[in-house]
């Protein structure tokens, strides 16, 4: 069962890896929560995607680690994972930029294939990065449905990163942000 769950999180962490350097960092496109505020960081300081969301996510999965320890040992390795295969696959930046051809494009063909990815890891109890959790925390605090927090979430990650990066599509973003959660949301409603 290890060995298996060990390839689906590869297998996923590489989709992922290929929505983001392919699609999404030739346009300066974002998606939300941990993977978006990656992406800011790497247009703003030039920092390796996958770096950025270990440093984001290091804090969330230390408060895992004494909140809720289930989370930090199913999560743990499918951070460390993606992280390295995204920083890994990140020239595919470069052919992305000269075979995709446009933005809107980017953002379909990315956020189908990051949230198959991501799809694929919560079907194994697993993510790629703790703004997940921080959304369960916060719903568990206001009484309110996770899916909503994740949403506002990823939704505040895209305007505010359209804001503060001046090369990045809003429009284009939140059709990622869309893509991204209605395949996830097919993804897991499949295990059930």
């Amino acid at each position: 069962m290890y060995f298996k769950k060990s390839l689906i999180i590869l297998l996923a962490s590489i989709l992922v890896a290929i929505g983001i350097n392919f699609f999404l960092v030739p346009f300066h496109l974002l998606d939300g929560g941990g993977i978006g505020l990656g992406l800011i960081i790497h247009y703003l300081l030039d920092v390796k995607v996958g770096l950025a969301i270990i440093c984001i996510s290091a804090p969330i999965f230390l408060v895992a680690w004494t909140n809720y320890r289930s989370f930090f040992y199913n999560g743990i390795h499918g951070l460390l994972i993606s992280s390295l295969i995204i920083d890994f696959l990140y020239p595919l930046h470069i052919l992305g930029e000269q075979i995709v051809p446009n933005g809107i494009i980017g953002a379909i063909c990315g956020g189908v294939l990051v949230g198959f990815g991501i799809g694929l890891m919560l079907q194994l109890d697993t993510t790629i990065c703790g703004t997940d959790l921080l959304a369960q925390m916060i719903s568990d605090l206001l009484k309110v449905n996770p899916g909503l927090c994740i949403f506002f979430m990823d939704i505040f990650v895209v305007i505010v990163g359209s804001i503060i990066v001046d090369t990045v599509s809003l429009f284009n973003s939140c059709i990622t942000v869309f893509t991204v959660g209605i395949t996830t949301s097919l993804m897991v409603r499949k295990r059930y």
